[in-house]
């Protein structure tokens, strides 16, 4: 069973209202922390990737495991920072979706042809 994006937002909502006066909140003035601390797990996760590659993140499964709980920060900060915006799930969902619809029209090679010109021929 997957989990929907509201569903990933109440669960951030609850454990904002656990932690209420410990944790920062979610004000619209909070959401560049979230923002940060999702980068900061990001970094995590590459560094899971660099020092112990992609391959180890299939085929280890202890690997594996501290790779997915690291993802599942980068996603909780990031539902954080919808939360904080005031952006409700099916505004995101809307957004996801048109964003994806326009990317699987894109031509992205020949729109960034000259960054992927061989300068060295």
């Amino acid at each position: 069973m997957s989990l929907t994006i509201q569903e990933l937002m109440d669960i951030q909502l609850a454990l904002q209202e656990k932690y209420k006066g410990i944790w920062e909140g979610d004000s619209p003035e909070t959401a560049k922390h979230h923002l940060l601390y999702a980068v900061e797990e990001i970094g995590e996760v590459s560094a899971i990737l660099k020092k112990r590659s992609p391959k180890a993140v299939v085929d280890d499964p202890a690997v594996r495991a501290h790779f997915c709980e690291e993802m599942a920060d980068v996603f909780m900060y990031l539902m954080d920072v919808l939360i904080c915006c005031h952006v409700p799930a099916e505004e995101f969902e809307a957004a996801y979706r048109a964003k994806a619809d326009r990317n699987l029209k894109r031509d992205f090679q020949g729109e960034h042809k000259s960054y992927l010109k061989d300068e060295t021929k």
